[in-house]
């Protein structure tokens, strides 16, 4: 049976960080940095610009994620924070069409990112990362935090589309569905006051 544990992301987790995006998928590339820029800013930059601002985003803190361990090897990442800190959330049309929360409010916080290495996909290193990153959220004072990830129906689908967790992670881990985003995506909730 293998042991998973959690930890947030910082600097001195910062080979863990690249260890567990790096095991498959666009997380090499990506470096989770998507979720904070716009589409023109994310069109100008490199996977080393990318890899720069992630160690620095971390760096400044406070951490944007978190990583999965399995039996001690960095294996998964989570991100999550303040939708203030994520400036796609606002800007992605069917997520402002769909929150009822305002933007500018720093209690509100988002799951935007799952990155699991292909060795270790199945063993439930999501719904272990999204427990961690709720209570993460909590610890830190968020009042609500919002997720956007896929309906798959029970149908398998590539991994690198499953980046936003898919619904019955984050329905097991206590979240409701607020509203259909587009086919296929919901945006759901989980009110940490409640």
């Amino acid at each position: 049976m293998v042991t998973i544990t959690t930890e947030v992301a910082t600097t001195a987790r910062w080979d863990d960080v690249q260890h567990a995006l790096t095991g498959g998928g666009d997380g090499a590339s990506c470096q989770c940095i998507w979720p904070v820029l716009s589409n023109k800013d994310w069109n100008a930059t490199t996977t080393p610009q990318r890899t720069e601002m992630l160690r620095a985003e971390i760096g400044e803190g406070p951490p944007p994620g978190l990583i999965a361990y399995v039996d001690g090897e960095a294996a998964g990442w989570i991100r999550i924070g303040p939708r203030t800190r994520q400036a796609r959330v606002p800007r992605t049309r069917i997520i402002a069409a769909a929150t009822t929360e305002p933007f500018d409010d720093e209690s509100v916080w988002a799951v935007t990112c799952f990155v699991v290495r292909r060795e270790h996909r199945g063993e439930g290193l999501n719904r272990e990362l999204l427990t961690a990153a709720v209570d993460y959220a909590r610890e830190s004072g968020a009042r609500l935090i919002e997720g956007y990830p896929v309906d798959t129906g029970g149908e398998k689908q590539r991994a690198n589309e499953l980046f936003h967790g898919t619904l019955g992670t984050f329905l097991a881990a206590g979240f409701t569905e607020k509203t259909e985003l587009k086919p296929g995506r919901t945006l759901v909730a989980l009110d940490l006051a409640a």
